[in-house]
């Protein structure tokens, strides 16, 4: 029944923990005002560690620091009890802190403080402690004085020399040392184990050259302490000779007894480990036997932890860190040699001391809400949760109606503003323990906005936008956002209000601008701020710098084109290899792109264009590569002479980014041509080592040139000279022919070798001839020249002719029979009836018959035809006569050829020739025909002349050649606008008209002309023009306004009112005084003198400044002083009345004759210079 009801009472409590509803823990700002103004329990802060060793130098400082406000007090407790620090004058503790320093300077022994602290910092509002701090002083005992009796072993055995190192705090590091110092060297057979111990798998006899001292040395003093060393004799059964050692045989041929491997640590077939987890498991298994024997682990069952598990001291040591549960198991280590092995298993059992699967952590709450703070850990053996509240078991506190325990987690429900308390979860084992602090906070405060107010907040368009608005209070407002102050709360669509305030516009267009207020409200009050949004265009790059590979020297250029909000100020900045660009007299950026002449290798790199506003950037690069030309090879070296060749090897240099293509090797011989350079030979880029083919009784020196894309290096430095010895020529004289220069001889010509085709001294030259056909002994002749005359021949006989070329070391081989002949006579017959057939206008048909061909006398080469233009059937048509050639090369019985290119309507003559390679032969008869008359060439010119806005005046002249008796002339001639042409029209002239004037229709209207002569034939070669623009008129004849009558009255009449002023003021002056008139010729200008900007002078008074009222205007109507007025002629401003009304001033002429006649139509005249055009 019991049971039943404790079962119902479980099952009560689990539905009531679903249906509970537990509010999120408040998370308090770090805003100082907030902080300032809001109550918290203590918090530990900082401690010193559970297991604190401390130096007896120094003086002992355990930490202690807690936050709160209140501002905490702090107290101690030592081993279990209060500490009473006030009573204790060497120990204080840090004002505003709970750190305890404890000081030694007036006496006192560290030891005396030894023992379990732990601190405590509490205020209005709860009381937090620390972790139990264990505090040690390091202790660095001395080794206990003893006499070490001289250690006596036999070779081959094994030895174990004990360290046994005084305990210390912490424990000290152990070391072997012999007495010089020098640490004793470990391998496979000797090493030091875990427990410092030194351990000989077999001794040797050289192991008594040493002793053997331990060492240990502790870490707080920094103390070194030595014990007495061993000495160690060694019995052999053969006397040691240290001569006779080697690593092969060790024992020096002395027989020594093996024996079988067996364990020295640990001992027996198998032993128990214990580790903690998360700490390093070291195994260690050290073997006796002779041979030395091998260590090898396994781990029963499965496999090692391979990533964890690591071997030292040569095998003889297995380290695994952070060690975990599902390390746990049975780890085998087996010792070999080649008499057997043995075995040792190790139990390895992994415990754990506490650790935490949920911390508590500090719950702040509102008044009635509800929370809870959990406490899990886990450990082997599983440790015990204990909860405390204040520093005092919870059982034992205050009973809380808000609070109930249920296991490892209080439950909160309905909290009060008294609530606020300090809780510590306890978790511990045998191996340990876990202590964590963690308050309820119980907290009202009214809504507060936190941020600026009325922020500005600037973006860019089609981005994801969050507009913050960090708030605070207890209970936890709700926010709400507006904009522009209408409507309801922004929240969906796309907006979404974020709890701790935040607004997130998924997609900011340029309708969301405006201003947003978000709103935070609770019980306790309402508080609000303000975020206007303003939405720009993005910054971004249209047209991006491009990868680039320019020649050293070239000019390379960016481009960087920009698109940005014109409301938001821009900066465009560029760098090379993140570095900023540093613009001066070299490098130049303009608004879209930067631009480097001159480049070189320091300007390779990446460069790198930023445009950037307040708000957003972009940016994008581009790699600059120089190229160059590559540097010279180096180190030319020669190897595998021989004869003809030699190996040329040599090391490339820098391609400069643009690799090598192909090298060129050259040479310099000393003999023929010292000093110039010959191409030898080119490989190709990938090849530094070639052989080259060479040529006899040469004395060679090379070269090598590196070629890529930009160009061709520099020569590399000279090789090493090398002689070719001397060979006989294998080379054919080249262009061997006979030929007669006279009628009785024959020339043997050839072209000479090459120096470097001689290979070798004394070169000469051996020529055979015989005459073709007649198989009868060859003439032969040596000679060194390059000429031979064979004379007394027949006149054009064949020859067969072969050479040789020789030198001291032999012949080379003979050339092949070539085919020559002795010299041409005159030819002595000539072509017979020569005439004419079938003549057109520019066309002759013509025969004749053909001549012997022995009458030659030589190689027919033609029928030459002698022709000439004798008249022209045109009257009184002067031409320029002019003989012609033309060859006709024919064997046939019957042999014809047409002449072309005649001149129509004109009478020919002509006779042939035959003709060989050296004369002509007698000429022929000589036969006159005339062409018949053809169509006319073009006329000699044809003008087109506008002599007005509504005609066009056209004029030409016959043609120079009219092949035929002109009957007239025929034009053609049609409107054109742009593509489109009208309807054509035709004008006929006789011979004698050569000129014709169109009426235009209007000024605009264009025309296309089409002008040819005629003959009886027809139309000969049209001559086409086309009318000009009436905007850019090249053709109007120029009118001379000056010869029209209207206009000469017009300046008569302006010339008497001129005239009669000029009396008018002569007759003023007489009246009112003399004044002498400055002639600028004889006197000179006074001080107040002023010079016009074209060099003449202004002779005025300085107060009386005004123009001479009688001056003219243009014809158009303007006023134009520079051109028209009397100023510029001595009329106007030069010529002033004085005070009297005299007259002052001197008569100028400013214009040149030239001037004045070259603009008397093109322009408005002026009346002066009307009347010094009628003068």
């Amino acid at each position: 029944m019991m049971m039943q009801g404790r079962q119902l009472a479980l099952a009560l409590m689990l539905l009531h923990l679903l249906l509970w509803h537990e509010s999120v823990t408040i998370e308090v700002p770090q805003d100082p005002k907030i902080l300032a103004d809001l109550r918290q329990p203590p918090t530990i802060t900082k401690q010193s560690v559970k297991d604190y060793i401390v130096d007896p130098r120094d003086n002992i400082i355990i930490e202690c620091e807690a936050k709160g406000n209140p501002v905490p007090t702090f107290s101690w407790r030592r081993n279990g009890k209060f500490f009473n620090i006030g009573k204790d004058p060497r120990v204080t503790m840090r004002k505003r802190s709970g750190t305890l320093e404890i000081g030694f300077r007036n006496g006192g022994r560290p030891e005396d403080y030894e023992g379990e602290y732990q601190c405590f910092a509490g205020n209005d509002h709860g009381l937090a402690m620390s972790n139990k701090i264990l505090l040690r002083v390091s202790k660095a005992p001395l080794w206990p004085k003893e006499v070490l009796e001289p250690v006596v072993v036999t070779e081959g055995s094994s030895l174990v020399l004990p360290c046994n190192p005084p305990p210390g705090l912490p424990p000290p590091f152990t070391f072997w040392m012999n007495s010089m110092m020098s640490p004793i060297p470990q391998d496979k057979r000797v090493s030091k184990g875990l427990n410092g111990d030194l351990y000989f798998s077999n001794v040797m006899a050289q192991d008594a050259q040493n002793d053997f001292s331990c060492s240990a040395r502790f870490l707080f003093t920094h103390t070194i302490q030595q014990k007495n060393p061993f000495t160690l004799k060694v019995f052999t059964n053969d006397p040691y000779n240290d001569t006779s050692y080697n690593d092969s045989d060790p024992y020096g041929g002395r027989k020594v007894v093996e024996s079988t491997p067996t364990f020295l640590s640990p001992l027996g077939s198998e032993s128990a480990k214990m580790v903690l987890r998360d700490e390093q498991l070291l195994l260690e298994c050290i073997a006796a036997g002779l041979p030395t024997p091998t260590t090898k682990w396994f781990k029963k069952g499965g496999d090692l932890p391979g990533r964890k598990v690591k071997f030292e001291n040569y095998n003889k040591t297995m380290k695994i860190i952070n060690v975990s549960e599902e390390d746990s198991g049975e780890y085998v280590c087996m010792a070999n040699n080649h008499l057997g092995s043995i075995r040792h298993s190790i139990f390895v059992q992994v415990k754990a001391a506490p650790y935490w699967l949920d911390k508590p952590t500090n719950l702040v709450l509102a008044p009635e809400e509800n929370g809870r703070l959990v406490c899990r850990a886990n450990g082997n053996p599983k440790p015990s949760i204990q909860w405390l509240v204040n520093g005092l078991p919870i059982d034992s506190s205050l009973p809380d109606p808000s609070r109930q325990m249920m296991g490892d987690t209080i439950i909160f429900r309905s909290v009060q503003m008294g609530s606020s308390a300090v809780y510590q979860c306890n978790a511990s084992n045998q191996h340990g323990y876990l202590l964590a602090n963690a308050f309820v906070s119980v907290i009202d405060m009214r809504p507060r906005m936190l941020g600026p107010k009325n922020q500005l907040i600037k973006v860019i368009e089609n981005n994801r936008t969050f507009l913050d608005c960090p708030f605070f209070g207890s209970p936890f407002p709700e926010l709400r956002w507006f904009k522009n102050g209408q409507g309801s709360g922004l929240d969906g669509g796309q907006y979404r209000v974020y709890m701790n305030g935040t607004l997130e516009i998924k997609r900011a267009r340029a309708e969301d601008e405006g201003t947003y207020t978000c709103v935070a409200s609770s019980i306790l009050g309402m508080a609000e701020n303000q975020v206007r949004l303003e939405v720009k265009e993005p910054s971004r790059i249209v047209r991006a710098p491009e990868h680039q590979s320019a020649i050293r020297g070239s000019t390379a250029r960016f481009d960087c084109k920009v698109k940005f909000d014109s409301s938001l100020p821009v900066t465009v900045a560029w760098t090379k290899d993140d570095k900023p660009i540093y613009l001066g007299w070299r490098l130049r950026k303009d608004e879209e792109s930067l631009t480097i002449p001159n480049i070189n290798e320091g300007d390779e790199g990446i460069y790198t264009c930023t445009v950037k506003t307040e708000i957003d950037q972009d940016s994008a690069s581009a790699r600059l590569t120089v190229l160059d030309r590559p540097d010279p090879p180096m180190d030319l070296e020669l190897s595998d002479p021989a004869a003809r060749s030699v190996r040329l090897t040599w090391i490339p240099g820098n391609d400069h980014r643009s690799p090598v293509t192909e090298f060129l090797v050259q040479f310099e011989e000393d003999r023929w041509e010292p000093g110039r350079w010959q191409d030898l030979a080119t490989y190709p880029g990938d090849l530094n080592s070639v052989i080259l083919q060479l040529t006899p009784f040469v004395n060679y020196q090379f070269r090598v040139i590196s070629i890529n894309a930009v160009g061709h290096s520099e020569p590399s430095h000279p090789s090493p000279k090398y002689q070719t010895s001397s060979a006989a020529p294998d080379v054919i004289p080249r262009g061997l022919r006979g030929w007669g220069s006279e009628k009785d001889n024959m020339e043997i010509t050839w072209e000479p070798l090459l120096d470097l085709e001689k290979n070798g001294p004394n070169l000469h030259y051996c020529v055979w001839w015989r005459r073709k056909d007649s198989d009868g002994e060859w003439n032969n002749v040596t000679i060194i020249g390059i000429k031979h005359v064979v004379r007394n021949t027949e006149t054009y006989v064949p020859y067969e002719i072969k050479i040789q070329a020789r030198n001291e070391l032999g012949a080379g081989p003979e050339s092949n029979v070539v085919i020559g002949y002795s010299g041409e006579d005159k030819p002595t017959s000539a072509p017979t009836e020569l005439r004419v057939s079938k003549v057109d206008s520019s066309k002759a048909n013509i025969q004749w018959k053909p001549v012997d061909q022995v009458s030659v006398r030589g190689e027919f080469k033609e029928y030459r035809l002698y022709y000439w233009r004798e008249s022209s059937h045109v009257p009184a048509l002067v031409f320029r006569k002019e003989n012609k050639t033309k060859g006709f090369y024919t064997t046939v019985a019957e042999p014809s050829a047409i002449l072309s290119d005649l001149v129509p309507f004109s009478r020919y003559k002509m006779f042939m020739v035959a003709a060989n390679n050296r004369y002509e032969g007698p000429p022929s008869n000589t036969v006159e025909f005339s062409t018949k008359e053809g169509v006319p060439d073009a006329p000699s010119f044809f003008r087109i002349k506008r002599r007005g806005f509504d005609s066009i005046h056209l004029e030409w002249d016959k043609p120079l050649e009219p092949n035929g008796l002109l009957i007239g002339y025929q034009l053609k001639y049609q409107t054109v606008n742009g593509s489109r042409q009208g309807r054509p029209r035709l004008e006929t002239f006789l011979p004698n008209v050569t000129e014709f004037t169109l009426r235009l229709p209007d000024r605009s209207t264009r025309y296309n002309f089409y002008l040819s002569a005629l003959t009886q034939v027809g139309a000969g070669e049209i001559f086409a023009e086309e009318s000009p623009f009436f905007a850019n008129e090249a053709y109007i004849d120029q009118v001379d306004i000056a010869t029209q009558g209207w206009f000469i009255g017009l300046m008569c009449a302006i010339a008497l009112i001129i005239l009669i002023l000029l009396i008018v003021c002569f007759i003023k002056r007489s009246r009112g005084g003399k004044y002498p008139v400055r002639d600028k010729k004889d006197l000179p200008l006074d001080a107040v003198d002023h010079k016009d900007p074209d060099g003449s002078f202004d002779y005025h008074s300085d107060e009386d400044n005004k123009p001479l009222q009688g001056s003219q205007t243009s014809l158009e109507g303007n006023v134009k002083e520079s051109d028209d007025s009397l100023v510029d002629y001595g009329e106007g401003g030069d010529g002033q009345f004085n005070e009297d009304g005299s007259f002052i001033g001197q008569y100028t002429v400013k214009k040149d004759k030239d001037e004045t006649e070259g603009n008397e139509s093109s322009e408005a005249t002026s009346p002066v210079n009307a009347i010094y055009s009628l003068a």
